[in-house]
């Protein structure tokens, strides 16, 4: 980061904020550039003891000194975090990693022009993350630079042109892990019911989602081609990718997304844009 963004504070300090705060400070940056205002005490002490970062529990003055806000509660909060700090943080880089609000919220509520949004996935937390970003024409490519050097830990970065992409990105990579875990549950069940033991199903299933994955990414060729070569006509693959297409799995899936999609739609425009 530029020095003029050397301080990063974070408004809110759970999950997603701890994620950026290890990552930061495993890439070199001191605690003392590291700003934490949290109003929960529970999150408080959790920051002091895993990172010996002291969080305040409300803004004051010393958010001036923060080249990069990031913004990190939940999006019905929002407007009652923003409004003690609107104050300090007109001319900072703003990052925020919450669903729903919208860029025009954001730079409303804070008095800052420069804004990226962000949407990342729960695996961020373990560095295997996909993060959707969009910034607005204010940023600049020094900005977005230092917006990938702060959530490079968290795993994979892509910028959409578009804010409205951001929905899409929600309903595909955003609830994407849910989608994964329901498989996982329908493998483990299946294989429960096959006579397999509970903990046989669920070594099998995440052994198995996880190497076809890896598989998946490390190839060339597209998901379809890799299953048609593990369907052979009359075999068991087979007989079950045929039941799934009787049953419109896929189509499903694809309405399923898109139901996710436009449910980001709505809480764009319920939490403000």
């Amino acid at each position: 980061m530029t020095a003029a963004s050397s301080v990063v504070a974070f408004i809110g300090g759970g999950n997603m904020a701890r994620a950026l705060i290890g990552g930061l400070l495993r890439s070199g940056r001191s605690a003392d550039a590291i700003q934490v205002i949290e109003p929960l005490a529970e999150q408080r002490e959790a920051l002091l003891a895993r990172f010996g970062i002291q969080a305040q529990p409300a803004a004051d003055a010393r958010l001036a000194e923060a080249g990069c806000v990031v913004w990190a509660v939940k999006p019905q909060l929002f407007q009652a975090a923003a409004e003690p700090c609107a104050a300090w943080v007109g001319g900072a880089l703003h990052l925020s990693v919450m669903a729903g609000i919208r860029s025009d919220g954001i730079a409303r509520a804070t008095g800052g022009e420069r804004v990226v949004r962000a949407m990342p996935n729960t695996p961020a937390l373990i560095g295997e993350g996909m993060t959707g970003l969009f910034a607005r024409a204010a940023v600049s490519a020094a900005e977005r630079a230092e917006i990938e050097q702060l959530l490079v830990p968290t795993g994979q970065l892509l910028w959409v042109d578009h804010e409205v992409q951001l929905d899409a990105v929600t309903a595909l990579s955003g609830s994407g892990p849910a989608y994964v875990f329901y498989l996982l549950e329908a493998l483990i069940q299946a294989g429960i019911e096959m006579g397999l033991s509970e903990a046989a199903s669920r070594q099998l299933a995440i052994a198995t989602v996880g190497g076809a994955n890896s598989l998946a990414r490390d190839s060339v060729d597209a998901p379809e081609q890799l299953r048609a070569r593990v369907t052979s006509k009359g075999g068991t693959t087979f007989a079950a990718i045929s039941s799934l297409e009787a049953d419109g799995v896929k189509a499903s899936f694809v309405r399923a997304l898109k139901a996710a999609q436009q449910r980001a739609r709505e809480l764009g425009d319920e939490f403000g844009g």
